[in-house]
């Protein structure tokens, strides 16, 4: 009887992902203000705790063998422009020129008014602001896939080799946050 093959969820590694990244993360910067560490030290380590998580991760797929299904919603459907936006045409502040008590209501009614603008900006800003999450999230999610599914393509070569699986795992780690680290040296060998 042959072996079934081992299949992991993307939707489910994007998920562990980033769950992993942002405890590591926070984790590391809340102990690090007790030890007064700097930014990019704190970086350093987040990225060395995130990079051994990766290279450990990718090395005991590519040993096993595990390849990866796309299981994470399509946004095919969602269309930007469906969000519907107020039109505002061409609005502009009145003079008011009333000191009296006519003035005092326009004065309430004007602010009644803005206060309405202002919503409605903040419902443009909302839609705008899903929208670009939305996008984020699409493309993060890519990237994690992407990477990921480039990495476990080799599986096949690597299946009960773990030297060969640790030497994969390691070159696409120092590729994936290699990058990273030399952006973070640059920046505290130039400031």
């Amino acid at each position: 009887m042959k072996a079934k093959k081992t299949y992991l969820k993307g939707k489910l590694i994007f998920i562990v992902s980033l769950l992993v990244i942002f405890t590591t993360t926070i984790t590391v910067y809340v102990s690090g203000i007790n030890y007064n560490r700097s930014f990019n030290t704190n970086l350093n380590i987040s990225l060395s705790i995130i990079g051994i998580s990766l290279l450990i991760f990718m090395t005991f797929g590519l040993y096993k063998g595990v390849q990866l299904i796309d299981n994470f919603p399509k946004l095919k459907k969602f269309n930007p422009g469906d969000i519907s936006t107020p039109d505002f045409g061409d609005f502009d502040f009145p003079d008011i020129g009333i000191d009296d008590f006519a003035g005092v209501l326009l004065s309430i009614f004007l602010w009644l008014m803005m206060s309405v603008f202002f919503v409605l900006l903040l419902f443009l800003f909302e839609s705008v602001f899903l929208v670009f999450f939305l996008y984020l999230i699409t493309l993060l999610y890519w990237l994690f896939f992407r990477a990921l599914r480039l990495v476990f393509r080799k599986s096949k070569q690597t299946k009960g080799n773990l030297s060969l699986s640790f030497f994969y795992s390691l070159g696409y780690t120092l590729m994936y946050l290699g990058w990273i680290f030399a952006l973070s040296f640059l920046k505290t060998t130039i400031a």
